[in-house]
């Protein structure tokens, strides 16, 4: 009977260290995503968030934005841009970034740029579409 209670105890006592470690790496996990600002990647993708800039296809969190012109008459639902590229890609692209038109697939230099449609919804919404770079798109 002895023998039985001994291994009892011992069985108690893995548990309760098994128990105090899945405690303990619950409280690291918490104090490691409490560091963090914003969302991360994963959740940001899943809000949808997340936008590819057009040149390099690099993802670009909240607070970066493209370099853009858009050319008057403000005022038409229908409008003429230049996309000159996200913080990776311009003014100077970051290491193995390469800026690549999405309409030719040819490789667009660094004075160039894309040409886009920039469509302004009746609900406050915009849309863009694509036409080219600097080197494919004949206005």
């Amino acid at each position: 009977m002895n023998e039985k209670l001994t291994y009892a105890v011992l069985f108690a006592v893995v548990l309760l260290i098994i128990a105090l470690l899945a405690w303990i790496i619950h409280l690291m996990k918490g104090k490691s995503s409490a560091k963090k600002t914003g969302p991360s990647r994963s959740d940001a993708a899943a809000m949808g968030l997340l936008v590819n800039c057009p040149l390099c296809n690099t993802p670009l969190l909240k607070g970066q934005n493209l370099v853009t012109k858009v050319y008057r008459p403000m005022t038409v639902s229908d409008q003429l841009c230049t996309i000159n590229g996200c913080p990776h890609c311009f003014p100077r692209p970051e290491p193995g970034i390469k800026r690549q038109c999405p309409v030719c697939h040819k490789e667009v230099p660094l004075d160039g740029h894309l040409t886009a449609r920039l469509f302004n919804k009746t609900d406050g919404k915009k849309h863009v579409v694509v036409t080219g770079c600097s080197e494919c798109c004949v206005h």
